[in-house]
């Protein structure tokens, strides 16, 4: 959705030149971008004046339009790793939390690389999404991980793998089968005698039908 709202890659933090006065190509304030910051006028100066109107310059690649269509147009930046958006960490109810069943300190934990998060327990005997210590991280790795287990089970990718930082918690959504999870909260629901439990599961349930 984004990609496709995007006018262009920003690749450099610099903003305007010293010396020019004139936006930094590939910057935060591009006119490649953007669109131009005078109107009808390509960056370089080769085209001015509306008569050019819709003509893409073919030395500096700004389209010669109106500035004001710096107001609409977007740009996008490609991260380096995955990020949490702090309004799905935060929100009330929390959706991350919701969904992976952790309380926001245990994401927050996690996202800001303080703590592990299982993504596959292999034969640990532990489940998925549990948080970690850095020393029980390394122990089960060290027992468990991907040079500990066999060809085989390499081959089948079955072995305990946990990460940390936004990329943990993007391969944890990736797994959760909404299906399922919905239908283990419903059980729940149906089940338990505990208030707090029914109450939790509902609350989950809330947010799982919005996927």
């Amino acid at each position: 959705m984004i990609l496709a709202r995007s006018y262009g890659e920003i690749i450099k933090p610099e903003t305007i030149n010293y010396r020019s006065y004139k936006p930094e190509k590939d910057g935060l304030f591009c006119e490649k971008i953007f669109g131009p910051v005078k109107d009808y006028e390509c960056h370089c100066g080769k085209y001015k004046g509306i008569r050019y109107r819709g003509i893409i310059c073919d030395r500096c690649g700004v389209e010669v339009t109106r500035k004001k269509v710096r107001r609409d147009r977007m740009g996008h930046i490609t991260l380096a790793v995955p990020v949490i958006h702090i309004w799905y960490l935060k929100s009330i109810p929390s959706k991350l939390s919701y969904l992976l069943g952790l309380s926001t300190r245990e994401l927050e934990r996690v996202i800001y690389y303080e703590n592990y998060l299982i993504i596959d327990p292999g034969k640990s005997g532990r489940q998925p999404f549990e948080t970690l210590s850095e020393e029980e991280y390394f122990d089960l790795e060290k027992e468990y991980g991907y040079f500990a287990v066999s060809d085989e089970e390499k081959d089948n990718e079955d072995h305990f793998y946990a990460a940390m930082g936004g990329e943990a918690i993007k391969e944890a959504l990736a797994r959760l089968n909404m299906s399922e999870l919905k239908q283990q909260q419903l059980d729940i629901v149906r089940s338990t005698r505990s208030k707090q439990k029914k109450q939790d599961a509902l609350k989950r349930l809330m947010v799982i039908k919005e996927f």
